[in-house]
């Protein structure tokens, strides 16, 4: 059963063995592919655009014709609608340059092991783009019934009965079960290795150790519980709190203030997207459109004046619940639970895979007159994922321990 979705090419002849680059990147990139592994597949036909487009029709409310007929009279007529999911499809890619000089001198083979490096960097990525998408959606299940991310304290953890909780969300929603390789119908899990440590000690749990040695498994399944069959990925979505820092002095009727901690990448990333929002203290604060952070200054600009004490915490409301004492809060990680054909991922005439591309020493013309340099490259011609019904795809978000 081929769940590796996966292929190489190269994109000139080279005096390497082609093939074990190739075999050294499907090592590398299939071991982070267990988003993608569940997805319905499809491929836009080359030269026709960027875009695929899924429609469902949307089903009729039984209760309409439930009361039956009146004899001789006709009822009113129903109107057809579809459901309809867009996705887009993008590349993505990196590569690396390798003198003559390090390949002849370096212990290591430079480019093959390059080409490990970034069949895993890209499979990762490939990896995070599907999870990303299949943890945007708006049915969303928090743990210890909380109402929100924000709310989650460190008890909140994943539960059997959060589990449970799912499994009725998804069959009362219809969804449909996988059936594949002659196994009992199941929903799938994709969980942390966190996650499934908190379920692990319930008496329930079927380790995949105690399955009929005839019974096929997925690749990462370690149990089952309650007709779920668990996945483990160890790029499994976690929200974290992204800001939290603190006013380095007083500012009044200001739009600027000064950091005082120097900010991480994360933090200064964050920072330098207009529109996006913060906490100073207990209010919160739009950043200016413009000009929202200045690296150099550690100045963090706003959309409106206000006066700010030093050491007022800066924080944002990203993760679990804050800890005013400490200005922190709790990871919420991610798990989701599915039915088949929940999501879905999407290439462009089956170029979505990984793609090596090797172009040895020489292949440059006058741009390389030496022959100096070689690049190794890896790329994802045309890939993207999406939700195809968010009804059969429950997020549960909760804390860890």
């Amino acid at each position: 059963m081929d769940r590796t979705y996966l292929n190489t090419t190269e994109s000139t002849a080279v005096k390497f063995p082609s093939k074990f680059y190739d075999r050294q990147l499907l090592e590398s990139a299939k071991t982070r592919l267990v988003y993608q592994e569940f997805g319905q597949k499809r491929s836009i036909p080359r030269n026709s655009g960027k875009y695929v487009n899924f429609r469902r029709w949307n089903l009729f409310d039984p209760a309409k014709a439930v009361n039956g007929l009146t004899e001789g009279v006709t009822p009113n007529g129903q109107t057809l609608s579809q459901s309809e999911v867009e996705a887009q499809v993008k590349q993505y890619g990196a590569y690396v340059e390798v003198t003559d000089l390090l390949d002849l001198t370096a212990y290591d083979p430079v480019i093959n092991d390059s080409a490990e490096l970034l069949g895993e960097q890209l499979g990762t990525v490939v990896e995070w783009v599907t999870r990303d998408a299949v943890c945007s959606g708006t049915n969303v299940q928090y743990a210890g019934g909380k109402l929100s991310r924000s709310a989650l304290t460190a008890s909140d953890k994943l539960t059997t009965d959060e589990i449970r909780k799912a499994v009725r969300t998804l069959k009362k929603n219809k969804a449909r079960p996988f059936a594949e390789d002659g196994r009992q119908p199941h929903f799938v899990c994709i969980c942390s290795p966190e996650a499934t440590y908190d379920l692990q000690n319930d008496e329930m749990w079927k380790n995949v150790s105690t399955y009929s040695n005839s019974e096929a498994i997925y690749s990462g399944e370690i149990g089952r519980l309650y007709g779920v069959v668990f996945v483990e990925s160890t790029e499994a979505k976690v929200f974290k709190q992204t800001v939290r820092n603190a006013v380095n002095a007083n500012t009044s009727s200001s739009k600027t203030f000064v950091l005082k901690n120097d900010p991480t990448d994360e933090e200064a990333a964050y920072l330098s997207v207009g529109g996006n929002k913060i906490y100073v203290g207990s209010t919160e604060y739009t950043l200016d459109a413009d000009t929202p952070y200045d690296p150099d200054t550690k100045t963090v600009k706003l959309t409106a004046a206000a006066s700010f004490s030093a050491n007022d915490a800066v924080w944002t409301n990203d993760a679990g619940y804050r800890n005013a004492e400490t200005n922190s809060s709790p990871d919420v990680h991610g798990t989701i639970v599915f039915g088949r054909d929940a999501y879905g991922v999407i290439d462009v005439d089956g170029k979505g895979a990984v793609q090596l591309i090797v172009k040895p020493h020489g292949s440059s013309g006058t741009a390389d007159p030496l022959d100096q340099r070689a690049t190794v490259g890896a790329k994802v011609t045309a890939y993207t994922a999406a939700i195809l019904n968010d009804h059969w795809l429950v997020r549960i978000e909760h804390t860890v321990s």
